[in-house]
């Protein structure tokens, strides 16, 4: 998650992945990796232009999906009654409430009380004071792979059994299963996804400015020009939240420095002050620094909060703050405290390729079993199934890599059409990089990689010294 308010949900598999190409990449590199890449890459795109409007309100109907289909249970669940059960997640707001229903189903179904624990970032810390304390959670909502291993490696996480195993491997690509996977045990279940390849913008305000959507970086770069002469400022950031900023670094890696390169970088086999990575910052560069192209400048961005990047891009009539705002698609949940409607008011399109294609990263939060028993088992077979995935994606702001989820359960077009591509997607795509790294590094407030970046923010000339900070928080993390 990352995913919302904290949602690093929210953070595209990469083992077995074969990812997007790029012009650093040589020739031969990029035609064994360009087919994979360019039909997910298209898939979504493809599936972006031909969203419609809002189709339902996507609200709570009864047992039924957002199309009106019944859901019939397709898992099988013990009986609990008297057993009680916790379960820790940084979500808050609506993206809490929304787990909540899943969690009451699970009740319904079981007779077992189930009881949500708010966590804080970094949440391996929090969970730490809790089991320091005697009270660990049965069950933790892991928004980082390497969060997920340092559990393991803390002999706190706990393998999945029989029952959550079959449900996962029925229900989930092969890569998704691997993401949650320590030296070849299953430890994780990938219950929610994001696709972090997407921008939003106001379309009254591109209709105004007579913009159009870009396919290519200095497409986007003509776009949020155009979109400044007719008066709006190009880009909300909510820069306030250093994983957004990771979110945009990556994007611009991927796509330009290529999956190899990707996944050098995410393992810390090539340094961050690698010729790549002075390019990717110099390409974000053109955007950051560019003077009145940030809602409030770089000190204003630096004080925005991620859902208020989003809100104040679609509210204030047709003279809003910003006119795009880049993030996953979660970010419908935080549109819905709006007036604007997704898919009329609110539109969306991939992020735009800065090398050969464009890039596709996704991130997500896997539950992991933090003590062990027939109930939390259960609750985690549970949130394996198609069942709990459909009542989730039928309230919105909600996306899942489980492959049997019936689409006529997500509660618009554009949801449906974003979760289809990245189903379609299968393995060929990559996770988010931050959440692949050391929590120090790649997922902890005010320091490592989002410290790094959002001080690159404030001064964007400085690439130097932005990737020297970088390695050296870099190096601290991974132990090299």
């Amino acid at each position: 998650m990352r995913t919302s308010s904290t949602m690093r949900t929210h953070r595209t598999v990469k083992k077995a992945t074969r990812g997007v190409t790029s012009r650093a990449a040589n020739k031969a590199a990029k035609r064994t990796t360009r087919t994979a890449a360019t039909l997910a890459a298209g898939a979504l795109a493809l599936s972006l232009t031909a969203c419609g409007g809002d189709d339902g309100d996507g609200g709570d109907k009864g047992g039924q999906t957002g199309g009106g289909k019944e859901t019939a249970a397709t898992v099988t669940l013990p009986k609990l009654d008297g057993e009680s059960l916790e379960v820790a997640a940084v979500w808050t707001g609506a993206e809490q409430e929304n787990f909540k229903k899943v969690l009451a189903e699970f009740e319904k179904r079981t007779g077992a009380k189930v009881t949500f624990v708010p966590a804080q970032d970094p949440i391996i810390n929090f969970l730490g004071s809790k089991i320091a304390g005697g009270a660990p959670p049965d069950v933790a909502m892991l928004p980082q792979p390497g969060a997920i291993k340092q559990a393991v490696d803390k002999s706190w996480a706990k393998p999945l059994g029989a029952e959550a195993t079959k449900e996962l491997t029925e229900n989930y690509s092969q890569g998704w299963q691997d993401i949650g996977k320590v030296a070849g045990k299953q430890f994780g279940v990938y219950y929610k996804a994001a696709n972090k390849s997407l921008i939003w913008y106001n379309a009254q305000v591109f209709e105004n400015a007579g913009a159009a959507e870009p396919k290519t970086w200095d497409e986007l770069l003509t776009t949020a020009q155009t979109v400044y002469d007719s008066g709006v400022t190009p880009f909300s950031v909510g820069g306030a939240d250093g994983w957004t900023l990771t979110d945009w670094f990556e994007n611009v890696y991927l796509s330009q420095a290529g999956p190899e390169k990707y996944d050098q970088l995410a393992k810390h086999e090539i340094k961050w002050t690698d010729p790549s990575v002075k390019e990717a910052l110099t390409t974000l560069a053109e955007i950051w620094g560019k003077k009145d192209y940030v809602a409030g400048g770089a000190s204003g961005a630096l004080q925005t909060e991620f859902p208020a990047s989003v809100t104040q891009t679609f509210t204030g009539g047709d003279q809003p703050k910003a006119g795009m705002v880049y993030e996953g698609d979660f970010v419908q949940v935080n549109i819905g405290e709006t007036d604007a409607k997704v898919g009329t008011d609110a539109k969306v399109f991939p992020f735009p390729a800065v090398g050969d294609t464009a890039p596709v990263v996704s991130g997500g939060d896997a539950a992991v079993i933090l003590e062990d028993s027939k109930a939390s088992q259960a609750l985690v077979t549970w949130l394996a199934s198609p069942d709990a995935a459909a009542i989730h994606a039928k309230l919105g702001g909600f996306l899942s890599p489980n492959k049997n989820v019936d689409m006529s359960a997500y509660p618009n077009e554009v949801q449906k059409k974003i979760a289809e591509a990245l189903v379609a997607a299968g393995d060929d795509f990559r996770f988010d990089m931050s959440d692949q790294a050391p929590q120090a590094f790649g997922g902890t407030p005010g320091k490592g990689e989002w410290k790094a970046l959002q001080d690159f923010l404030k001064n964007p000339e400085d690439v130097a010294g932005a990737q020297q900070r970088l390695e050296a928080d870099a190096a601290a993390a991974y132990g090299d």
